[in-house]
């Protein structure tokens, strides 16, 4: 069973990044800055339950929040440019902070070892969840309550005011300005919240793994995020969790024998959600539809 619990906690890492950039996309914008925030709150929440002895639960708290704080500051000069300008921007950002994990070098001596950031050799020692002798289970319980409370919360937003307001920028920029609202602000609050989100996912990721390194946020980290929800649909938050569950454990652990070959099985899935289902396969009329069929309303 532990193989089927260590899938589950890939799953929930990856819906958290699936979900960061979600919520970015619900404003039109195409980001691959999200495995750089991923990063950010890996390696944060990382030194602060092993340099600085914090419980874990207060470490995903400012990861988040470090991370949000970086995708502020990134958003707003990022955010001023459109289409692929933007796309290559964000993509050099995260690959501007996988570079500077790959130079960062900040130990201390514990005993007799040194622990921390040691540049390319990656962050070992993070043993949060061993230490205080966590099972597989309740590691992946942890996880997915994070994911159930980020995805409560996006669900909550989608039928918001800002929700609405966001789906309005991500329809027609002009429209939404002419109504009154500030595109910039909605478009760096979107970018802020994902960054908080993929926070949350790279402390989780660091100390599930208990190893990071530079090369895991790399450009693949950044496709995966925006994958999820192109493939699921920007409909619902529940359309990047099937997703994310069709590609992890479908896709990648149970088509593992193909080797390489899921590369192009992967790349073929996005080119036929983008061009026979634009609106991902959890679009509103399948949702309807399963509305339909499991909640036994009437039939149009």
């Amino acid at each position: 069973m532990d193989f089927y619990f260590g899938l589950a906690q890939l799953v929930g890492v990856h819906t958290l990044l699936g979900l960061s950039a979600y919520i970015v996309l619900l404003t039109g914008q195409v980001s691959l800055a999200q495995a750089g925030f991923f990063a950010v709150g890996a390696y944060t929440a990382g030194m602060l339950t092993v340099l600085a002895g914090w419980h874990l639960v207060p470490a995903l708290g400012v990861s988040a929040l470090v991370s949000a704080a970086t995708a502020c500051a990134v958003g707003f000069p990022a955010l001023r440019i459109k289409g692929l300008m933007l796309v290559v921007a964000t993509l050099a950002f995260g690959e501007g902070v996988r570079l500077f994990f790959f130079n960062f070098d900040y130990q201390i001596a514990k005993g007799e070892v040194k622990v921390g950031p040691l540049g390319g050799e990656g962050f070992r020692q993070i043993r949060f969840f061993p230490e205080h002798g966590w099972s597989t289970l309740e590691v992946m319980l942890f996880i997915w309550c994070f994911v159930l409370l980020v995805m409560a919360l996006l669900w909550w937003i989608d039928r918001s005011r800002y929700g609405a307001a966001l789906r309005a920028v991500g329809e027609d920029e002009l429209a939404a300005q002419a109504v009154g609202l500030n595109l910039t602000a909605i478009k760096v609050s979107a970018m802020t919240l994902g960054g908080g989100i993929a926070g949350i996912g790279g402390g989780l990721y660091a100390h599930y793994t208990t190893h990071i390194e530079h090369s895991s946020f790399n450009i693949l980290v950044a496709t995966f995020a925006l994958a999820y929800p192109i493939v699921g649909g920007l409909q619902s938050v529940f359309g990047t969790v099937v997703a994310v569950i069709f590609v992890q454990a479908f896709l990648i652990e149970g088509l593992r024998d193909l080797g390489d070959w899921r590369n192009l099985l992967f790349g073929a899935l996005i080119v036929l959600a983008m061009n026979l289902r634009p609106r991902g396969f959890l679009d509103a009329r399948t949702l309807a539809s399963l509305k339909r069929v499991f909640g036994g309303g009437p039939r149009a």
